[in-house]
């Protein structure tokens, strides 16, 4: 009888453990299917997306939308891979005269490298396939209208104004709202929309910036 009782005592434990690392197995299996085809956390290493983004928020990026066939809409704020030579900023050199009357102006970089970087950025899309953008101190005119901006810092260096160009069918324009600082496509040029890899829809730390970017 008591031989009886501790085999079921024991046969109940094991089965507990098999039980719980099953949970485990599967929780886990889950949690990086969500990180992988859904939602997946990234760090704001850079001050390219002030005010709106500060260096070491943590966002929430959702990528099941876009793997779902859904577009970068205009306004967005995305993480995506940009094309290589992007940290040496290759395309993209002072002009050769004035844009307007101050600052001197960057020539437009209308096409990216063919291959892509071995790193991810987040910016905003600020102008997709077909549409016409130049930049003036640092704001953009899109098809010929200021558009407006008010996460945008003005500022009036060579980086901040840009000779009008047209994005090329399936590419997307992506400026930070640092204007004066940030490694965008105004360096070199549009992405290529396979490269997206989602929106950034929630910064969720430091607890006192938890909000929709």
């Amino acid at each position: 009888m008591w031989n009886g009782l501790r085999s079921r005592s024991s046969t109940a434990k094991r089965g507990g453990a098999v039980e719980l690392v099953v949970i485990v197995a599967t929780a886990l299996f889950f949690a990086l299917a969500i990180q992988a085809y859904a939602v997946k956390p990234y760090r704001i290493p850079s001050p390219s997306m002030l005010p709106t983004l500060h260096i070491g928020d943590r966002v929430l990026v959702n990528r099941l939308a876009h793997r779902l066939g859904a577009d970068p809409k205009v306004g967005q704020i995305t993480v995506f891979t940009p094309p290589q030579g992007a940290q040496d900023s290759q395309c993209g050199v002072p002009g050769e005269g004035p844009f307007y009357t101050g600052p001197r102006s960057h020539r437009p970089c209308s096409t990216p490298t063919h291959e892509k970087a071995h790193t991810t950025f987040v910016k905003r899309v600020v102008a997709g396939p077909g549409d016409t953008i130049e930049v003036r101190r640092g704001h953009v005119i899109r098809n010929g209208r200021p558009v407006r901006e008010p996460y945008a810092q003005t500022c009036d260096e060579a980086q901040c104004n840009l000779r009008a160009l047209r994005v090329p069918k399936g590419m997307y324009f992506m400026m930070g709202d640092n204007r004066g600082n940030s490694d965008d496509s105004r360096f070199w040029g549009p992405v290529p929309e396979p490269w997206v890899i989602g929106q950034a829809v929630l910064t969720y730390w430091p607890p006192n910036r938890v909000g929709t970017p």
